[in-house]
């Protein structure tokens, strides 16, 4: 007989995964000719673009004393330590030690910064963390994409968010689907209500799971200006990373949300949106602010939480409800040994159909 529940400690397996792409920023905040300072997974990394306008990263520290890069100068291709003047390429390779003299047999091959696999697709920077950075190579494993929409195609709107906890805990909340009608009562999204049964497929899907797209039963405010007969699809991937797609009868919004660790205490929530609405962009005056809140209840919630997390409570979960923070857990698992045997990650899901109220 299945348990009704399951203790488990919330950070389980505690590091984060490896050898797979997690957001890094807009692209559009990465202007050609200019460089941005973050800490991603605890590791201090550099964004730069060329002043031709190509993208990467590398390991904010100078090899030499350790000083962060960005407090160099950038001449559009080669970033320079403001110490004593290093420079490096855009593979994190030395390509000048003002200090040697013109026989020194120092060998420039010797030097060098961790350089980041970066892609840009769809208006989003996404970064590569290898798992041995010693052999870095260009990753097989395919970028996240937002559904229905080309490569090229830019966000109409990017929102930025630090939430006050762990990935786990973070990403848990986005996927925990009885938590709205207690955190997100607002008269432009649904009233606090009686509590009704719900049923929803859930399928494998790559590096996740997928609720299958199904018809809206109940509207909000927000689905009733898109029109027509609503659909919704829910896509959830590691390493954190949720796609909503409400689809209309000739439209559609996207509604990516992406969370990349800072360190163990922070993780960044970028929500970008994609739509296809053409009357939609005069609204976005009005709407930012209903979405900018929406997530605010979901901060608001996670830092009150993280009060009590401080005294690492064994925690729960449940049937059905709490099943999806229970793949999320299965998932993690099944990549990290994959990693660690050098072997293709294979989905252990399995079609299922969850109810809960």
């Amino acid at each position: 007989m299945t348990p009704s529940s399951t203790s488990f400690s919330l950070h389980e397996g505690s590091s984060f995964l490896r050898n797979i792409w997690y957001y890094g920023l807009p692209a559009a905040d990465l202007k050609p000719g200019r460089c941005q300072a973050k800490v991603l997974l605890g590791e201090p990394i550099l964004f730069c673009r060329t002043t031709s306008g190509k993208p990467f990263a590398l390991r904010n520290l100078c090899p030499h004393r350790g000083i962060p890069l960005h407090y160099g100068r950038f001449d559009g291709e080669e970033v320079e330590c403001p110490y004593h003047g290093w420079r490096f390429n855009a593979h994190g390779h030395c390509t000048l030690i003002p200090s040697l003299t013109s026989d020194s047999d120092v060998d420039l091959k010797n030097f060098g910064v961790l350089s980041y696999p970066v892609r840009e697709v769809q208006g989003n920077l996404w970064i590569f963390f290898p798992a041995n950075e010693r052999n870095v190579s260009e990753p097989t494993l395919e970028v996240p994409l937002v559904p229905g929409f080309s490569a090229e195609t830019q966000p109409q709107a990017v929102q930025k968010f630090i939430f006050p906890g762990h990935l786990d805990q973070v990403f848990i909340n986005f996927m925990d689907p009885s938590h709205a009608p207690f955190v997100h009562g607002a008269w432009w999204w649904r009233k606090r209500g009686k509590l009704f049964e719900k049923a929803k497929t859930f399928d494998p899907s790559p590096y996740g799971f997928t609720m299958r797209r199904h018809p809206l039963l109940r509207k909000s405010w927000a689905h009733h200006i898109l029109g027509g007969h609503p659909e919704v699809e829910i896509i959830y991937r590691l390493p954190g990373i949720r796609i909503e797609t409400n689809y209309s009868d000739r439209h559609t919004f996207c509604f990516l949300i992406t969370l990349t660790p800072i360190n163990d205490q922070e993780t960044e929530l970028t929500a970008t949106y994609y739509w296809t609405f053409p009357w939609l962009a005069p609204l976005k005056p009005l709407l930012a602010p209903l979405a900018r809140e929406f997530l605010n209840q979901d901060l608001r919630i996670v830092a009150k939480q993280s009060e009590g997390l401080k005294y690492k409570p064994p925690l729960t979960l449940i049937k059905e409800a709490d099943y999806q923070a229970k793949w999320y857990y299965q998932l993690k698992r099944e990549y990290e040994k994959a990693t660690q045997e050098e072997r293709e990650f294979v989905n252990p899901l399995k079609t299922q159909v969850l109810r809960w109220r």
